[in-house]
């Protein structure tokens, strides 16, 4: 039996459900990162933050989007951020960060951004950016993987050689130093 567009008996997309568990995850797991005092979970709440904004890229029609999220941010830099985490010494944040010092200002700050934010979220006709936004990944995607493929190829081999070549040159170093 397949399952309908919209939620039996409540008359609710499912399109607008997955928003807004996307959405609830992607603000509470932002609210972990920057308030959890284990700099690891910090960086694991940081991975599901990225894995959300990558969902809720889906939902709106670019996949081409939420897949350079996924690659770049979860498979890149989160990894990137957490190993090096994982090489420093000591990975509990101090007693009292710099940032806890400036609250009110930054409480400040965060209550005219939420201002702005509602006036354009609810000055903004969302229908029709939904379809240029797809219109517009739809066309890179294309281009990219049609006509620009063997450049994007040959880019990705370029950067591939370079992380090698740095990964050797690190090892050499690391070998030289020591008697």
């Amino acid at each position: 039996m397949p399952i309908g567009s919209t939620i039996p008996f409540l008359d609710i997309k499912w399109d607008d459900v997955l928003f807004v568990v996307f959405a609830l995850t992607l603000l509470v797991s932002g609210l972990l990162v920057v308030t959890m005092r284990d700099i690891i979970r910090c960086g694991l709440a940081m991975i599901v933050c990225f894995g959300a904004l990558a969902g809720i890229y889906v939902i709106v029609g670019a996949p081409l989007v939420a897949g350079a999220q996924v690659l770049v941010y979860i498979g890149a830099i989160s990894v990137l951020v957490l190993f090096a985490i994982m090489l420093t010494e000591n990975k509990s944040a101090p007693a009292r960060l710099v940032f806890q010092t400036q609250a009110i200002p930054a409480a400040i700050a965060s209550v005219v951004l939420g201002i702005v934010i509602v006036l354009t979220v609810s000055a903004t006709d969302w229908g029709a950016v939904a379809v240029r936004v797809r219109n517009a990944t739809d066309g890179v995607a294309k281009a990219l993987f049609g006509q620009y493929v063997l450049p994007f190829e040959i880019v990705s081999v370029l950067l591939l050689a370079a992380v090698i070549g740095g990964i050797f040159l690190a090892k050499r170093e690391d070998r030289e130093e020591r008697p």
